[in-house]
């Protein structure tokens, strides 16, 4: 997703540089060129060879030194980056850089910089709440900083609180939300749903499919790297809530008719990727499940069809999309949805294709509208969410 981008990465001396370590092997698995700039500090506890082993790049720790090609470095790198990420961020680089102070190589590169710029403080608690160590990360929020807020728990020092360096894939998300893509998506409002529905059938049982959420959060995030405002409406997964948009947790159903129709109202472009349970009990007059011939009999009915209610209700200029999930007739099926539903696009696949469906990181996407068909290759769930989007915005 980075291919082609220039990372500036800066290390400070904090126990968390080990984690800068897995950050900066992300990064190149992402295909970033990865600049690492480590304050002497940071040196005391990871080497630079560490860093340029993980990246290929001479890790930077000198203003002055005289061992690269001729140019002025700190400028060189500055002009080449895409973004800036500083992680660990000691209280003391957050001062100096609310400050404009520059009086070493990680210093003097930043300021030089006109890129996005990220930083994830990481220290003791008391350290971080002084008010001065505040005042100094608001400084940098209002010269367009972003912050990544750090964690809570057990901390090196043995104090337990907030101040923990995030997770390296938390850091990762932060580059990607921020360099990944060009923000052709800014200004729309996205609504996406996701997962699969619960319909509960007594307080231990429930009806539910097999959906993982994975190509819908896909969808998702992919938006909000793109810069829209989205809004993630999030059956039962095991997938980790992401950062950057509005995540609306339901459980069934109704609760995702509900959440839909109610975000529907604002939103510029309707992704429903999520599988609904197809059925729920049927409501029973004395609310029990009732036994028959020693089995149980369970009366069921259908729940309500979300898609079907968005495509009546279509506001003007609104771009509704759905997901056909077939096992036969996959093209002849999808097209009488499309049409039936009142869609815009629908993303059609066949489950019993192998790399396509639920609970894998793969999918084979045909999108169908009223007058194109394209079949997308084998692709990564995350490729797919982008090449769908690229579709949807050249129709709107």
């Amino acid at each position: 997703m980075l291919k082609g981008k220039t990372i500036v990465l800066g290390v400070t001396g904090g126990i968390a540089c080990y984690k800068a370590c897995e950050l900066a092997s992300l990064l190149v698995k992402q295909h970033a060129d990865v600049q690492v700039i480590m304050t002497e500090n940071a040196t005391k506890f990871v080497t630079p060879v560490t860093f340029e082993q993980l990246t290929g790049n001479k890790a930077l720790t000198d203003t002055f030194d005289r061992n690269f090609v001729h140019s002025v470095e700190h400028i060189a790198v500055a002009d080449r980056a895409d973004m800036v990420i500083i992680a660990p961020a000691t209280a003391n680089i957050i001062a100096k850089l609310a400050h404009g102070i520059a009086d070493d190589m990680l210093t003097t590169t930043v300021l030089a910089c006109r890129c996005p710029k990220a930083i994830a403080p990481s220290m003791n608690t008391g350290m971080l709440e002084n008010p001065v160590t505040q005042d100094n990360i608001e400084t940098l929020r209002h010269y367009g900083w972003e912050i990544i807020e750090p964690d809570s728990g057990r901390l090196a020092c043995g104090a337990v609180g907030k101040g923990k360096l995030p997770a390296p894939e938390r850091l990762l998300e932060s580059v990607l939300h921020t360099a990944a893509h060009d923000k052709d998506m800014t200004g729309l409002n996205v609504l996406v749903t996701a997962g699969p529905t619960r319909e509960a059938l007594d307080p231990v049982r429930y009806l539910t499919n097999h959906s993982t959420g994975k190509m819908g959060y896909a969808i998702a995030k992919a938006a909000s790297r793109r810069g829209a405002n989205v809004t993630l409406v999030s059956g039962p997964t095991d997938i980790t809530k992401p950062s950057y948009m509005i995540v609306v947790d339901i459980t069934s159903a109704q609760d995702m008719y509900e959440a839909v129709t109610a975000g529907a109202k604002k939103a510029d472009i309707i992704i429903k990727a999520a599988a609904v349970a197809d059925y729920r009990p049927a409501t029973v007059a004395d609310n029990k499940i009732k036994k028959s011939d020693g089995d149980m009999s369970i009366p069921l009915e259908r729940t309500t069809d979300i898609l079907k209610t968005l495509g009546e209700n279509k506001k003007e200029g609104q771009f509704l999309c759905g997901f056909s999930m077939e096992t036969e007739n996959m093209i002849e099926n999808s097209k009488a949805k499309l049409s039936k539903k009142n869609l815009d696009m629908i993303a059609a696949n066949n489950v019993k294709v192998e790399g396509a469906g639920f609970g894998v990181d793969t999918n084979i996407l045909t999108l169908i509208t009223a007058d194109d068909q394209k079949e997308l290759p084998i692709m990564s769930k995350d490729e797919a969410a982008d090449a769908l989007l690229d579709e949807i915005i050249a129709k709107i």
